[in-house]
């Protein structure tokens, strides 16, 4: 592994917690921090990290599993927490982070790019049922790095980021005979199929197919349900919308591998 390559590693993924490392070797980026800060140092510790080597941390939205760490790692951890004003405005009023961001709190305009230490930041707008909810498409060097976690209805927005990237986390929430068929109350399922909801496997695979190009090299599928979706499954149903790509279902609960991305895809 090159020394400025850039490195990938899931630390969870789902609606009990989500937080990714991106960066390299030395120093790095989290995205979302709904796992605890124990956990997350854990996981940095066991690649030769700390949370000194955290520049910050990026926040999707205001969903107690995507930011239930950030009032820890902001004021007692002193990371920077970035996300927009009203992301902001819904991490004060969550009742799932303990300790209020104060003197750690940054902000940034949604689709306004910005450079954080080498990394060219950029947003885009996704339909999901918090205060705001971002995706963020991420350049390093000679990569594009993207994440789309918990999307409701698809935009052009993230159809054209997606035709630009090389390295793409996207939500693969459930299959949707399993979810109409399973346990979860009538409302329940309407908030996940509705278009501020969460993306099923099939409506990503329709996306991915009509936007595939060879420059998309690798493709993880996150925030899989536990009750509705198996990995198997997800994979399955967007495998056939692929051309020369690796994919991989990320565990919801268990770190995964250091995935180095570069202009080849990854060989397991």
């Amino acid at each position: 592994m090159a020394e400025t390559n850039l490195i990938f590693r899931s630390f969870a993924s789902g609606s009990s917690g989500n937080c990714y490392y991106l960066g390299t070797k030395y120093s790095g980026i989290l995205i979302d921090a709904g796992i605890s800060a124990r956990t997350i140092q854990k996981h940095l510790r066991e690649m030769d990290l700390d949370f000194r080597n955290i520049m910050a941390v990026l926040v999707t939205h205001d969903h107690a599993d995507h930011i239930r760490a950030v009032g820890t790692l902001g004021e007692k951890v002193h990371l920077p927490i970035y996300a927009t004003p009203l992301i902001h405005s819904g991490i004060d009023k969550n009742y799932g982070v303990k300790e209020k961001l104060k003197t750690s709190r940054r902000f940034f305009e949604k689709e306004t790019e910005w450079d954080l230490n080498g990394m060219i930041i950029n947003t885009f707008p996704i339909a999901h049922d918090s205060t705001e909810c971002v995706g963020y498409v991420i350049d390093y060097m000679d990569q594009r790095f993207m994440i789309a976690t918990d999307c409701g209805s698809p935009n052009a927005t993230m159809a054209e980021c997606i035709r630009t990237t090389n390295h793409l986390v996207i939500e693969a929430n459930h299959d949707e005979q399993l979810l109409l068929n399973g346990l979860y109350p009538t409302y329940l399922k309407e908030r996940i199929l509705s278009p501020k909801g969460h993306q099923s496997n099939a409506t990503c695979a329709e996306l991915l197919r009509n936007n595939w190009h060879d420059g998309l090299k690798n493709v993880f599928l996150c925030h899989l349900s536990q009750e509705n979706n198996d990995p198997t499954v997800a994979y399955a149903t967007v495998r056939d919308a692929l051309e020369d790509v690796f994919l991989k279902p990320l565990s919801r609960t268990n770190a995964s591998p250091v995935y180095e991305l570069t202009d080849t895809p990854i060989k397991e």
